[in-house]
């Protein structure tokens, strides 16, 4: 999963499958000129065929953005500023429009956080589906239709052939994720792109959508990319995980050491602001301060000015992601200290334990 180029702070990758997507120093950037501001900051990462890397951290760490980027969605006003996209060998990041469209769908699906806002609420939800087989698959109206009806019961729609006739409104928040994962899988793509994919759903149906998406990532051999609050389903669902903070990668790794012994303070943070079922009715120890504006990031390590553990050295130097184990990598100049508990952090959750988001 995490970087294997040391410039960079790649790490080893801890699988032998070769990386279907690779991120080298990406710079996302809002702008032009001397306005420009960075959101993505430097991220490199390999994502090795048949695995999930999750990517966490908090609000406007640059998570959506980085994956959105790998679809070719950036939003307006944001461009690559640097650094290269590679999916299967090839080079991704400055396609045109045009260039993408054989890509999205076939090569790569993607859900979105809020499937209503995604999908049209003017077509009927088969018709949505079956326009991915027309325009994609070159299929006519009624083997598209056919097929859409098809995609809606594989992934758990009661009484597909009626509900296809639905429109978005007509759905639960659970059904409308499902249609989701319908049109994203509808072509069979090899990388999926999971976007908080269980956001405002309930216990119940967050945990019927992750079983549903892990059952369909092993029957059919899929990459995924899984961007997540919830670090009780990261823990349950990835291989690997990439923590990111103020637009950049501060770690990565096998996602059971990570998540048990963390080499960065942030992601011991993280760790220690999500419940414990051990633990049940213990006060949270929520991370102080907010997470830095783009446009003023901390000199030295973003994260310094939360950190129970800041130097003088944190202030001024920016910490590169070097490698701090087999397959694992920190951004944290004290990263030795903080995985063998002598930087006077708090211990942190199990992560077959912890439940809830960050």
């Amino acid at each position: 999963m995490t970087d294997t180029r040391p410039p960079h702070g790649g790490t080893p990758t801890p699988t032998d499958g070769a990386p279907l997507i690779s991120l080298t120093d990406l710079r996302l950037t809002l702008g032009r000129g001397a306005g420009a501001v960075d959101l993505v900051r430097g991220v490199s990462l390999d994502v090795p065929q048949g695995t999930t890397v999750a990517v966490v951290g908090e609000s406007g760490s640059g998570k959506s953005l980085t994956a959105l980027s790998m679809m070719g969605l950036l939003p307006p006003g944001v461009t690559v500023g640097g650094g290269d996209i590679v999916f299967d060998g090839t080079p991704v990041a400055r396609l045109t429009e045009r260039e993408w469209q054989p890509l999205r769908g076939r090569q790569l699906g993607m859900i979105f956080q809020d499937p209503l806002s995604a999908l049209n609420p003017c077509i009927r939800v088969g018709d949505q589906i079956a326009e991915m087989f027309r325009l994609r698959a070159g299929l006519g109206r009624r083997e598209a239709r056919d097929r859409a009806v098809e995609s809606m019961v594989e992934v758990g729609i009661p009484d597909a052939e009626r509900r296809a006739r639905s429109y978005p409104h007509e759905f639960s928040g659970g059904m409308r994720q499902r249609v989701m994962i319908a049109m994203a899988l509808s072509l069979q793509p090899r990388l999926l792109i999971a976007d908080e994919p269980t956001t405002a759903l309930d216990v119940t149906v967050q945990a019927q959508i992750m079983r549903l998406l892990i059952a369909r990532k092993q029957a059919r051999g899929l990459t995924m990319i899984l961007i997540s609050h919830d670090l009780g389903v990261v823990s349950r669902s990835a291989d690997s995980v990439v923590v990111m903070y103020a637009g950049r990668v501060v770690e990565s790794g096998p996602s059971r050491e990570v998540l048990t012994r963390p080499a960065h303070p942030y992601t011991v943070g993280l760790m220690r602001s999500v419940p414990d079922r051990r633990r049940p009715g213990a006060a949270l120890e929520a991370i102080p301060g907010q997470p830095p504006d783009p446009r003023t990031v901390p000199s030295g390590c973003a994260f310094h000015p939360r950190c129970p553990m800041a130097r003088d050295r944190c202030r001024t130097e920016v910490p590169a992601l070097r490698p701090v184990g087999p397959a694992r990598a920190s951004a944290c100049h004290f990263a030795d200290e903080v995985v063998g508990g002598g930087a006077n952090l708090p211990e942190t959750n199990d992560a077959s334990e912890v439940s809830g988001h960050v």
